[in-house]
């Protein structure tokens, strides 16, 4: 055969996860396959950066993937991790709606409610609140053949007060955007599935959800895994994995061509690369900088995307006098702080903390509250203990603080998304054959979103080159 070769553009999870792959395909099957990696950073991983400090494992970016979409996992097992997977230790989570910690109510999923006692007793909602939700049982279910927010979609099936003292915090927590801005059938399409099928998303979610055994000693699954020493671990795991001459950093891709056969990629050193195929692991806006002479990439240009930042801080316990017994919170949007959530490491990940000491870590960064992440890291360290201090009691400074900031960062998946996407796909397909789109920006932001996508691009390289 021919022989061919393969440039990934961007070396995040997404792109990482192509490399490894391409590569282990070709000396499996014994392939005339080049790959190469081409990053603009100095560093593989993208947002996934672990920091060890003093004894403390402090993550910069995502500090967890959800074990049930097993990518990830099998993504640890290629490269020899399996024995590093940690669960989240599970406890108590909570809600700050106007100042008051309250429960997080059991048996609900992501922040609809599944069982009738822990939903009345909450003090979360008034009266009318509950009634209003559970009208959901009785509300016919709504044909909607068009794009539709998920804020407008959960109003309609649970009313205002779960939405925005419930759902709209978990949600906002994992896009870090506006739940009425958000499209539905970008993030989650499940739920107007089970809407049509059911009638119900209570309803739906009962009976397909697995029922936990009653016992008196159950406790909580864990449903999020990490590795002992940080998710750094994966990549390095991974950079390990891929040939060394086929990896090149702190190099720019300023602007793609297609020739009669295959592609040149002109470089920020002035270089040229030649490729076959192209898989573009980037944000939206570089993929239309690369390749602004086609239209049909126009709209990438008005891509959204927020930025956040969060901050580490490491205490001894001792400073720490009103402790909760939970594993963190989610704050609603009906409370007066700039933090958005709060996670009790310490107690979520026991194995990132020292004994006799607290990790504490805080996000800030709203959809309305964007130049919060520009201030300075004693401006921000002094925001969060500010807000902090309002339900905890800490009576002394932290021994250190560890602030990241990720600028324009997460991608806004907006009403439409999923139709436009598809439709410069198609365009993609006919006039630039062999060059595909993988990654946070386009079909899913989690860890195991943008592996699976690393895995369907080389299937459709593989499809496109050897059949």
């Amino acid at each position: 055969m021919e022989h061919k070769r393969v440039v990934i553009v961007g070396g995040g999870i997404t792109g990482l996860t192509a490399a490894y792959y391409l590569q282990k395909e070709a000396r499996e099957k014994q392939l005339p396959l080049d790959v190469e990696l081409i990053e603009a950073g100095d560093r593989l991983g993208g947002k996934i950066k672990t920091v060890k400090k003093e004894g403390f494992i402090i993550e910069r970016g995502p500090d967890s993937f959800l074990e049930r979409k097993k990518s990830a996992v099998r993504l640890a097992e290629e490269v020899g991790l399996s024995d590093q997977l940690v669960p989240n230790g599970t406890g108590q989570s909570y809600i700050l709606v106007k100042g008051k910690l309250h429960k997080m109510p059991s048996g609900s999923f992501m922040g609809i409610p599944t069982k009738v006692g822990p939903f009345v007793f909450s003090r979360l909602f008034t009266p009318a609140g509950k009634l209003r939700a559970a009208m959901d049982i009785i509300k016919p279910a709504k044909k909607v053949e068009e794009d539709q927010s998920l804020g407008l979609f959960f109003r309609r099936r649970l009313g205002n007060q779960v939405v925005e003292n419930l759902i709209e915090p978990l949600l906002s927590g994992i896009y870090a955007g506006d739940i009425d801005e958000l499209s539905l059938s970008s993030t989650f399409p499940n739920f107007y599935d089970l809407e049509q099928e059911y009638g119900s998303l209570i309803k739906g979610l009962r009976k397909t959800r697995p029922q936990q055994k009653k016992s008196a000693k159950s406790k909580k699954t864990s449903m999020f895994r990490t590795f002992r020493n940080g998710l750094q671990s994966l990549v390095d795991g991974l950079e390990a994995g891929l040939s060394a001459e086929s990896v090149r950093k702190n190099t720019k891709v300023d602007h793609i061509e297609k020739k009669t056969e295959g592609y040149h990629l002109l470089l920020s050193d002035g270089t040229v690369e030649k490729a076959d195929a192209v898989i573009l692991s980037v944000p939206q806006t570089a993929c239309e900088r690369m390749l602004s002479q086609y239209e049909f990439f126009k709209p990438f240009r008005k891509s959204e995307a927020t930025s956040v930042a969060n901050v580490a801080m490491a205490f001894d316990a001792s400073a720490i006098n009103k402790d909760i017994d939970g594993t963190g919170f989610v704050v609603s949007r009906n409370s007066d702080f700039r933090i958005t959530a709060c996670t009790w490491t310490h107690k979520k990940w026991p194995h990132s903390t020292p004994e006799g000491k607290v990790l504490l870590r805080c996000y800030v960064g709203k959809p309305n509250d964007q130049e919060v992440v520009n201030l300075s890291d004693d401006e921000l360290k002094d925001i969060v203990l500010k807000d902090l201090n309002k339900t905890m009691n800490i009576t002394k400074a932290p021994e250190f603080s560890v602030v990241s900031r990720w600028r324009n960062a997460m991608p806004q998946y907006t009403i439409g998304h999923k139709d436009q996407l598809d439709k410069i796909e198609a365009k993609m397909r006919t006039e630039l054959p062999g060059v595909y789109l993988a990654g946070g920006g386009f079909r899913g932001i989690g860890l195991p979103d943008c592996i699976d996508q690393g895995e369907a691009a080389v299937n459709h390289v593989l499809n496109y080159l050897f059949e």
